[in-house]
């Protein structure tokens, strides 16, 4: 758990530091790729620890993504310059990718599948905890101390987490009988790479329609054409397209996909700015007001998973969640300018009740569906699709809302109501200097550009309903778990 805290924090954990970190190290043009590069190298990771696992075992690769984790975090919080920092940051993400699968992979080893859901819920709230905590540690951090301690926090966190796995892990050595698929991980690499650069740069750094764009997206569909051929005559595929035959694993990756995606990241991306335009409050503040979503699916994570370890099914639980979260959404669409911020704490819950419902409970469908020996390429493969569909759809979200916002803060700064302030310099505290009529204006541009987009989303996150109801249902069956060996 502590792994995947640190390995999931890390994603969001410089969101809010990002203006003090470029600021001192004068790198504005560059700042996307402090969090880019952590995103798409741990993305990247994830089916190759999940070969690898199945292939020669998980202990020592777990410790040995913690140790990469640990030592990119070092030498991130020591960085000089902003090449350095994007290096060192994909440097952590390369063992971060390895934490997340790895240890769901090492759950499945130790603990028998029917009580694996009492250990996979508390990692999926971890998982959802430090997506909000995040942004609220790193901001604290960067105001009281240095931006260098978002970094370094993860020291003595990540050497304990590697003494206690050293001594505590005991898991089977093996060896590999087969050569890795060294040609399919690069062919990986290049069309997830090209994929996000599109989202990153789509719409911000170059027109869609500009030729850098068009040639990510032609080099996205061209490995990806290749890696599919190169899987297809693997002995060992990353990612073997079986799996995407398999109807357990095709339906509940999509769920994923559609229901974190463009449920929760979608909400969490977006929904700090609103608070802080429309309602006036701090960064800070903001993140704050996510606690109940965290809450909520701390809640439901860990309930569930108790009753799924008593009763041996998942399904129920999964359908239960896919039409909350969509009802959460829907919710969120409807606020006002003048809707109580308590009743905006009480639909964030909903959502995260939903996920809680859902997320982990997904992975031990899974899991469940495919034999011990494919537990780590089944569940990386699973994590990094459902990476991709959330990269995918907050990018698609942000485009429309940033379009739309543009556009009504454009009429504002037209009638005068931005008192000489440019649509791309407005911020929470020019908004409070404004005038009432003026502030009122800005407020409701951004209600009106963010809201509708919510109320779009939740037909296409009710697909995720309908393709629960016809989730394949496996009963989970006692086992034994692993041998226990070094």
């Amino acid at each position: 758990m502590v792994t995947m805290l640190l390995s999931a924090l890390d994603q969001t954990i410089v969101s809010t530091a990002l203006p003090t970190i470029v600021g001192e190290l004068e790198g504005l043009s560059h700042m996307a790729w402090v969090t880019t590069a952590y995103i798409l190298a741990a993305t990247i990771g994830m089916p190759i620890y999940g070969k690898l696992g199945d292939l020669i075992g998980r202990r020592k690769l777990f410790l040995t993504a913690l140790a990469i984790f640990v030592l990119g975090s070092a030498l991130t919080g020591f960085a000089q310059d902003m090449p350095q920092l994007i290096v060192f940051r994909a440097l952590q993400g390369l063992g971060g990718g390895g934490l997340m699968i790895v240890s769901q992979a090492i759950i499945a080893d130790l603990v028998p599948v029917r009580q694996r859901a009492k250990f996979m819920g508390p990692m999926g709230a971890v998982f959802g905890l430090a997506a909000v905590a995040g942004p609220l540690l790193g901001g604290w951090i960067t105001d009281h101390t240095t931006w260098r301690w978002a970094f370094w926090i993860n020291l003595p966190l990540g050497v304990a987490a590697f003494a206690v796995s050293y001594y505590a892990i005991k898991l089977p050595h093996r060896k590999a009988t087969v050569r890795f698929d060294y040609l399919g991980a690069a062919l990986m690499a290049v069309a997830v790479t090209a994929l996000i650069l599109v989202c990153t740069w789509g719409g911000s750094e170059y027109d869609w329609t500009s030729p850098t764009i068009l040639w990510l997206i032609a080099l996205t569909a061209a490995a990806s054409v290749l890696f599919a051929v190169v899987e297809h005559r693997s002995k060992e595929p990353l990612i073997p397209l079986r799996v995407l035959r398999n109807p357990v694993f095709s339906i509940a990756t999509l769920i994923g996909m559609i229901a974190i995606g463009l449920g929760m990241f979608a909400v969490i991306s977006y929904m700090p700015t609103y608070l802080q335009m429309v309602y006036g409050y701090s960064a800070t503040e903001s993140g704050l007001l996510l606690i109940p979503m965290v809450a909520g699916m701390m809640l439901t994570a860990i309930a569930s998973g108790h009753l799924v370890g008593r009763i041996g099914r998942y399904k129920g639980f999964v359908i239960a969640g896919m039409a909350v979260i969509p009802a959460g959404v829907w919710l969120l669409s409807t606020l006002t300018v003048s809707t109580p911020v308590a009743l905006v704490c009480l639909y964030l819950a909903a959502l995260g009740a939903g996920m809680g419902l859902v997320m982990q409970n997904l992975v031990l469908a899974v899991q469940n569906a495919f034999p011990r020996n494919e537990v780590g390429t089944v569940t990386s493969s699973n994590n990094f699709f459902r990476e991709i569909g959330a990269t995918v759809g907050v990018a698609i979200v942000g485009a429309v809302f940033a379009g739309r916002l543009t556009d009504a803060l454009e009429g504002a700064a037209g009638a005068g109501a931005l008192g000489g302030a440019g649509p791309e310099s407005i911020t929470p505290a020019i908004v409070r200097s404004l005038p009432e009529a003026a502030r009122d204006q800005v407020i409701d541009a951004y209600a009106d550009s963010l809201l509708p987009v919510f109320a779009a989303l939740v037909p296409v996150i009710a697909i995720g309903l309908v393709l629960a109801v016809f989730l394949p249902h496996r009963r989970l069956q006692d086992e034994e778990p692993v041998p226990a060996r070094r």
